[in-house]
C-alpha cells in the first residue's frame, strides 16, 4: 500500500489560481488574534510555490498555527485549496523533523480512548487535577487550560449496545451508524440519542465495527498513520456503501473526514472510496432529506427554551447548508438562535497544545460573546462537533448539548438535563 505523505495532487491544480486578493487573510480568524500565523495567502499558495517539484524544505513554519477551520477555502473567490495546502505542509514538516511526543498522542483518539475507559474515574481525576495538569503542561506542553473531555464511567457505547441488542427495533428500513471516537469512550448519551430518534422513525440501525476517521493524525501531520486508519475504516465500511446502505455519523469532522478530508488529501482514489463518500450523510442532512419526502415523525412536544446553536467549521465546510436550521425549529417552543461567528476556535487538537491555547481563546471570543449576548434566559448551547463543545462549554461556563439530543428530547425519548434516555 503506498503512503502518498505528502503529494500535492489534489490540491496543486489550485495553485495558480491564487490572484492574491487578500480576501482570506481579512477573513482568517487566526492571523487577526496573532503574528504567529503570517495568513493563508503567504502560508498557502504563496509559500506553494517553494514546496513544490521536490524542494526538501518548507519556507514558511507557521503553517504549524494554522487551525484547518477552512474559513479561507469558504471566502476564496477562485477556489484554492488553501486550508489542504497547509496540511500538506504541516505534514511535510513532520516528515523532516519529526512529531512530538504530545501530538503523537493527541493524535491517537482511539488510543487514548481505550486507555482511559481501564479506569475511567481515576482517569477523569487526573484530567481535572491542578497539579497532574500542571505537570502534563510543563512536560509535554498539554495545556492546562483546554477543557478535557471526561471519559464515561458507564462504560462505552459498545458496551451499551451490546446490553440493549435484545431491545433494538427490527426493521426492513435499515441505515449505518458511524459513531465516532467521542461517542465509543467519552459521549455514549449521543449515541443513545441518535440510536433513539433512527428508530423512532422507523429505521433499524446496523452498527458495525469501526474505527477513528483519522482527522487528529491528518490535522498533526501524522499522512502515514492516517492512511491506514481510512484503510482500515474502507474495509470496515465500503460493502455497506456497496449494498446501498447510508451510512449516517453525528460527528460533523467525521463524515467529513470519512467522504472528503481523508482520500483528498491523501489521494485515495479507490472504487471503495469513492463509494463510501456518496454513501456517508451527516446525521441532521440525512433528516432534512427524511423530512423532504415527508417521512420524518415531527410528534414533538414542546421545548421552551432558546438555545444559541454554533454549526462547527467542518460542518460549513460540507457545503450543505444548514440541516440542524431545517430541522430543529420545526420543534413547538424552540427559538434556535445560529451563530454567525467564524470559528469557536478549539479546532480539535489545537486547544490542548500549550503554546495554541490563547490563539484558541482569543479566536473564540466572538462565539463566546454572542452567547453572552443572548440574555440570561440561555441555560445551554448545542454544536455538532464534540470538540468545539468541550471548548464552548469551558468559555462560556454553559452545558453544550449535540442538536441530536435536543430531537431526541422533543420527541419525549431522552432527559436533555440528565443525558439519559427516558425509561418507558
Amino acid at each position: 500500500m503506498p503512503i502518498h505523505t505528502t503529494s500535492w495532487e489534489s490540491v496543486g491544480p489550485t495553485l495558480d489560481e491564487c490572484i492574491k486578493c487578500n480576501i482570506c487573510t481579512s477573513y482568517c480568524p487566526v492571523a487577526e488574534v496573532t503574528d504567529k500565523f503570517h495568513g493563508p495567502k503567504y502560508t498557502g499558495p504563496q509559500a506553494q510555490r517553494f514546496r513544490e517539484n521536490g524542494q526538501p524544505h518548507s519556507p514558511d513554519h507557521s503553517a504549524d498555527y494554522c487551525s484547518g477551520c477552512r474559513v479561507c477555502n469558504e471566502v476564496c473567490p477562485t477556489g484554492v485549496r488553501i486550508a489542504e495546502m497547509n496540511a500538506r505542509a504541516r505534514a511535510q514538516m513532520a516528515k523532516e523533523h519529526g512529531i512530538p511526543l504530545r501530538n503523537r498522542l493527541l493524535g491517537r483518539s482511539d488510543m487514548l480512548g481505550k486507555l482511559g475507559m481501564i479506569a475511567p474515574g481515576l482517569a477523569n481525576f487526573a484530567m481535572s487535577n491542578g497539579l497532574a495538569r500542571s505537570i502534563a503542561e510543563g512536560v509535554m506542553g498539554i495545556s492546562k487550560g483546554a477543557q478535557m473531555p471526561k471519559w464515561s464511567t458507564e462504560g462505552t457505547f459498545a458496551a451499551w449496545l451490546k446490553r440493549s441488542a435484545a431491545s433494538r427495533l427490527k426493521s426492513e428500513r435499515k441505515v449505518v451508524y458511524y459513531h465516532g471516537c467521542s461517542t465509543m469512550y467519552y459521549e455514549p448519551y449521543v449515541g443513545k440519542a441518535a440510536m433513539a430518534v433512527f428508530e423512532h422513525n422507523g429505521f433499524e440501525v446496523i452498527v458495525p465495527e469501526q474505527g477513528c476517521c483519522g482527522l487528529p493524525l491528518l490535522n498533526n501531520g501524522e499522512f502515514s498513520e492516517a492512511e491506514k486508519y481510512h484503510h482500515r475504516n474502507l474495509g470496515w465500511l465500503a460493502p455497506y456503501a456497496r449494498q446501498g446502505h447510508q451510512i449516517v455519523g453525528t460527528s460533523t469532522s467525521c463524515t467529513l473526514t470519512l467522504k472528503e478530508e481523508a482520500p483528498d488529501m491523501l489521494d485515495i482514489h479507490t472504487p471503495e472510496a469513492h463509494e463510501l463518500k456518496l454513501a456517508v450523510w451527516d446525521m441532521f442532512e440525512w433528516l432534512r432529506d427524511l423530512h423532504q419526502q415527508g417521512q420524518m415523525k415531527t410528534d414533538f412536544q414542546r421545548l421552551e427554551m432558546v438555545l444559541p446553536y454554533h454549526p462547527p467549521c467542518q460542518y460549513r465546510a460540507h457545503f450543505i447548508g444548514s440541516p440542524v436550521m431545517d430541522i430543529l425549529p420545526l420543534i413547538p417552543g424552540l427559538e434556535v438562535r445560529e451563530s454567525h461567528a467564524r470559528c469557536c476556535g478549539g479546532a480539535g487538537t489545537y486547544v490542548y497544545k500549550k503554546e495554541k491555547f490563547q490563539i484558541a481563546m482569543d479566536v473564540g471570543e466572538e462565539l463566546f460573546t454572542w452567547v453572552d449576548q443572548q440574555g440570561p434566559q440561555v441555560t445551554m448551547t448545542a454544536c455538532t462537533s464534540e470538540t468545539c463543545r468541550w471548548h464552548i462549554e469551558s468559555a462560556t461556563h454553559l452545558p453544550c448539548r449535540h442538536p441530536i439530543e435536543v430531537l431526541a428530547a422533543a420527541y419525549g425519548l431522552y432527559d436533555l438535563e440528565k443525558r439519559r434516555l427516558v425509561e418507558g
